[in-house]
């Protein structure tokens, strides 16, 4: 059987032999791809790269092949087409996987190469995401914060949307023109049927990044009043909902500390700062000083799996605050530690929480829920937060099973070849 994954990132193996950094995002696919392995699949794996030929290389007994990126990977592209053709000629798979659906090097290989059969694993629905893109942010909030940068480079959080929006098309487009799809949340499922009644839905569960199954949350070694963020660039990720909600609790707390994955969406220290800040961060910047809360939310920058391990560990608490989401594999790291966790009852969370057993769940909207919670872990005994913790452990390391996601997986591919 050969298998061609069709990835949005670069995996590491191939990052190493061209000499790009790995990204930070992404990791769980080489997870995955490593836990599949010796099951008498020979894979392929095609992304897309900042070069202008068709590359290709063996490494670690897989094909990984090398496309020449379009300048806008939103926009359909037909020069990506032949590039295509080359791969499907070179490699020859039995059945290509797609990880993700919004990107239109995806949708190329299936208008180029119509009689290969295609398997779709649904990450997000960014077709379903534009409609919360805003995070509950009003048109006088986006307005009044609109920088220089956002002029300046056309991406106002209106552009945002409509970009999003315009990705979305892809994604409608390559879940009408497929048979089989992969999803995981009875979300994603109602969408993906929405969309194509007539689709063969699949369910199976992801594969974690391998440090996370190798470490354990313990409440002696955490930073007691301690929040963690994994990231908040825009909003629908919805670190000015935290803020809120911490600003409830501030009096009760004044020593409590939100952290905050990925770069510092507030710098404003010098000239090129000020030019260089989006809306979103000039916004929660004056959301920040309005609450008086500077010296509480720290931005910790991109980290690596060892560093993020490190500040789920050190972690009082994790909050998913999104206004949307489908399965955050940061939901999933944080239970797999067992870190103390609140999310918002959006998309597919609620098929990973279970309220008051495996975390705490409120409406996104309602931030005084939020502060209620917060307050809630904050003042629960050690005891009953090392309950908390192992139930969320059992039902993650059930969930997150390399070895069972792995044969799930093996399952797929045999039933989409047979049909």
């Amino acid at each position: 059987m050969k298998i061609l994954w069709i990835t949005n990132i670069l995996l590491p193996d191939i990052c190493n032999k061209i000499g790009v950094k790995v990204p930070v995002v992404g990791g769980w696919m080489a997870s995955s791809l490593n836990a599949l392995k010796g099951n008498g699949i020979d894979f392929g794996v095609a992304s897309l790269y900042n070069g202008n030929v068709l590359k290709d290389y063996i490494i670690n007994d897989v094909h990984y092949f090398l496309i020449p990126a379009p300048k806008n990977n939103n926009k359909y592209n037909v020069s990506l087409e032949k590039y295509w053709k080359e791969v499907n000629v070179r490699f020859a798979p039995n059945l290509v996987h797609l990880h993700g659906t919004e990107f239109a090097h995806g949708l190329a290989f299936i208008k180029s190469c119509p009689d290969v059969k295609v398997v779709a694993s649904i990450q997000g629905l960014v077709s379903v995401y534009h409609r919360y893109y805003f995070g509950g942010l009003t048109s006088k909030d986006i307005l009044f914060n609109i920088s220089l940068r956002d002029v300046l480079k056309l991406a106002t959080l209106f552009q945002g949307r409509k970009k999003m929006r315009k990705s979305g098309d892809n994604e409608i487009e390559i879940i009408k023109s497929i048979s089989n799809i992969i999803g995981r949340t009875s979300w994603d499922k109602s969408h993906a049927l929405a969309l194509n009644p007539n689709i063969y839905y699949h369910f199976c569960n992801e594969t974690l990044r391998s440090t996370f199954y190798k470490n354990k949350w313990e409440y002696d070694n955490t930073e007691k009043y301690s929040i963690f963020l994994s990231q908040a660039g825009y909003p629908i990720k919805a670190l000015h909902q935290v803020i809120k909600a911490i600003s409830f609790i501030k009096n009760k707390y004044p020593q409590i500390k939100l952290y905050v994955g990925g770069h510092n969406i507030t710098k404003y220290d010098t000239l090129f700062d000020k030019i260089k800040i989006s809306g979103y961060g000039l916004y929660i910047k004056r959301l920040i000083r309005k609450y008086n809360l500077e010296s509480n939310i720290y931005f910790l920058g991109m980290l690596n799996e060892e560093e993020i391990v490190h500040r789920y560990l050190k972690s009082n608490l994790f909050i998913c605050p999104s206004s949307i989401e489908n399965s955050p594999n940061s939901l999933g790291e944080a239970q797999i530690l067992g870190v103390p966790l609140i999310a918002s009852y959006v998309g597919g969370v609620p098929n990973m929480v279970e309220d008051g057993k495996t975390g705490y769940l409120y409406r996104f909207e309602e931030v005084e829920m939020l502060a209620v919670l917060i307050d809630k872990v904050f003042s629960m005994q050690q005891n009953e937060l090392e309950i908390l913790s192992i139930n969320e452990r059992e039902e993650a390391f059930r969930r997150h099973n390399p070895s069972t996601n792995a044969k799930q997986i093996i399952e797929i591919y045999n039933k989409c070849l047979q049909q």
